[in-house]
């Protein structure tokens, strides 16, 4: 017998909150199985499993647009693993470019707060004097717009 799951409850067993569950569907990212009569979304155990597959993709650096192209392939007669492993290489390269980066803010970082004398009072304080050579050039390689 299928499940039958209000909003609350199914959130509740995907540990998510019911606002994450109405933003998935306007994202067409699921679907309630039915409406009761009250109005009430009713869920079944494929949403349940639809909703977990969302966030451990997500929590693997998936976005939301790549989970639904993630989604349909996992539908699509056609579609095979080898189509998945290079969405899957695409994205670990994007997860080991991001952490080349965040290596390089952390050398930054490392060598700003090398440089500072905490006695010091702050108009000779060597990291804020280095953050206002800095404007508008580049600390780490990127700058966030």
């Amino acid at each position: 017998m299928a499940l039958e799951l209000t909003i609350g409850q199914l959130a509740k067993m995907a540990s998510v909150n019911a606002q994450t569950v109405r933003y998935y569907e306007r994202r067409n990212l699921l679907q309630p199985t039915d409406r009761k009569a009250s109005g009430y979304r009713v869920y079944s155990d494929e949403a349940l499993r639809r909703l977990r597959f969302i966030k451990n993709a997500q929590a693997l650096g998936f976005t939301l647009r790549e989970v639904t192209d993630l989604l349909n392939l996992r539908v699509s007669s056609v579609a095979r693993c080898g189509t998945i492993q290079v969405k899957a290489q695409a994205k670990l390269r994007q997860v080991e470019a991001k952490t080349r980066d965040l290596l390089a803010l952390s050398r930054a970082l490392k060598s700003l707060i090398r440089t500072c004398r905490a006695g010091e009072p702050t108009d000779r304080c060597p990291i804020l004097n280095r953050l206002d050579k800095e404007i508008g050039g580049q600390v780490g390689r990127k700058t966030r717009r």
